[in-house]
């Protein structure tokens, strides 16, 4: 079973996979700026309260499953993450900016899969439980 969180009226679990490329897939994610990145994930996730279940930093694109608090959509945490990596990264290796000229070290778009130990045929038959004898799909009851 899936460790729970608690915070102000809310218990929660939610994991995500997410992945995303470097611009034009080039392989640059190697030696010192794959550290380098893999530092400022961490401490995005830190400072964000997402918690790093694990990770892989390939030559051209980054693999990491989260837990992550609800006050927190995806897509937030790809910017915050995309976002302070990118431009940090490009000051720190000024090479970068030849091959980056236009400031976009990360492709544009996202892989992400919602993770969960309760499979979507568990879910559904709670809820079909759930409904009364007249078979309504989503009834207020």
């Amino acid at each position: 079973m899936a460790k729970h969180s608690t915070a102000s009226h809310v218990k929660h679990h939610l994991e995500a996979h997410i992945v995303w490329c470097t611009k034009y897939r080039y392989k640059v994610l190697t030696g010192k700026v794959a550290e380098r990145c893999r530092e400022l994930i961490r401490q995005t996730c830190v400072t964000n309260g997402i918690e790093i279940v694990k990770g892989n930093i390939r030559a051209d694109h980054v693999h990491i499953l989260i837990t992550y608090p609800p006050r927190l959509s995806v897509s937030e945490i790809v910017q915050k993450l995309k976002g302070r990596s990118s431009k940090i990264l490009q000051e720190e290796f000024p090479e970068m900016k030849k091959r980056y000229w236009g400031r976009h070290f990360w492709a544009a778009g996202y892989f992400v899969d919602s993770i969960s130990d309760i499979s979507e045929k568990v879910i559904s038959q709670y809820i079909e439980e759930q409904v009364d004898e007249e078979n309504d799909v989503f009834k207020i009851t």
